[in-house]
């Protein structure tokens, strides 16, 4: 299990808002809803990883922490400097460089244990997307950690492979030719946008914070649609501060209208209740009876989901508020 104990914030180190607590809250919450059978997932290769992720990169999380230990570091692994504007960017041998190159930010730290949790989310992933192609209409992959601001080359927001992308491009393997994701997370899905963003065979819609305002703040503006032949595949819908569910409801009926438009064969939803008006390191104003309206709004799409887990970080309530979302997709029949 990943339990980090340290993350950078406000200039401080203080134990991490993404902690092994929020599953634990999760998946109580989902045991007493009776909502369908909770199994554990299958073993699967490093295709679909190897697929969206670079091999450096991966070789770099798997050996990470081993070489943190070799290198005398004692406390956990953080970024202390990376490749800025204008400096080249090639690859350091020294691992505390490492980190810094394949690290999109600061506060998230690599420990004992990370590499295992991280081999552990991507299968929770892949399990929910094998049984979705097998006939499954809704699926629910409790990834932990999460995985949306994982990009092809560089971890960081909690997050170190892409579990969303990982399970679409396994569904693409299987032939499937058209799949969507969805990120309803109050953070853009960065990472997902980098690694479909010239493909057309997998649409991405966001809603999230502006940018301006919210991590990651570099990319998740409108105007960023796709290039190439995924050129109009990438929809971003970013929100301003203390936005509640009105506005934000406003975005997903846009978005499920692109959605639908496109007409996938799989829908997979980036699952973040971050969005959730006391959160602590968001600012929308969403309540817990807004979920269930927006998993019936979803589900009124009538394609096959997989949701799977990202954030939400108010620990008394992320489980009810999943599990809010879980039962409005369910009362749509």
């Amino acid at each position: 299990m990943r339990d980090a104990k340290t993350e950078l914030y406000g200039g401080e180190l203080v134990t991490p808002f993404e902690r092994p607590s929020r599953a634990d809250t999760v998946i109580k919450a989902i045991a007493q809803s009776n909502l369908g059978e909770i199994l554990e997932p299958e073993t699967f290769t490093m295709d679909p990883v190897r697929a969206v992720h670079s091999d450096d990169f991966i070789a770099f999380l798997e050996t990470a922490w081993q070489e943190w230990q070799d290198a005398g570091f004692t406390g956990e692994a953080i970024a202390s400097s990376w490749p800025a504007r204008r400096m080249q960017s090639r690859v350091p041998t020294s691992i505390d460089g490492k980190i810094g190159y394949y690290a999109l930010a600061a506060e998230t730290s690599i420990t004992e244990g990370t590499w295992a949790a991280v081999l552990a989310s991507k299968d929770v992933a892949l399990t929910g997307a094998k049984a979705l192609h097998r006939g499954e209409q809704g699926v629910f992959s409790l990834c932990r950690p999460p995985g949306h601001h994982a990009a092809s080359d560089m971890f960081g927001g909690y997050c170190f492979l892409n579990n969303a992308a990982i399970a679409a491009q396994y569904l693409c393997d299987q032939g499937t030719k058209r799949v969507a994701i969805l990120d309803i997370d109050f953070h853009h899905g960065n990472g997902t946008q980098d690694i479909f963003y010239d493909r057309d065979d997998v649409m991405f819609c966001s809603l999230h914070g502006d940018p301006q305002q919210a991590f990651p703040y570099f990319l998740g503006y409108a105007d960023e649609t796709g290039s190439g032949k995924g050129l109009g595949y990438n929809l971003n819908y970013p929100m301003p501060r203390d936005t509640g569910f009105t506005q934000w409801q406003q975005s997903l009926t846009a978005a499920l209208a692109e959605l639908d438009k496109f007409s996938p064969q799989y829908l997979i939803v980036s699952l973040g209740v971050d969005t959730f008006e006391n959160d602590p390191i968001s600012f929308f104003k969403l309540t817990t009876a807004d979920y269930f309206t927006t998993g019936a709004m979803i589900a009124e799409l009538r394609i096959p989901t997989l949701f799977v887990m990202e954030g939400g970080y108010d620990i008394d309530e992320v489980g009810i508020n999943v599990l809010e979302v879980l039962k409005g997709f369910e009362s749509v029949k």
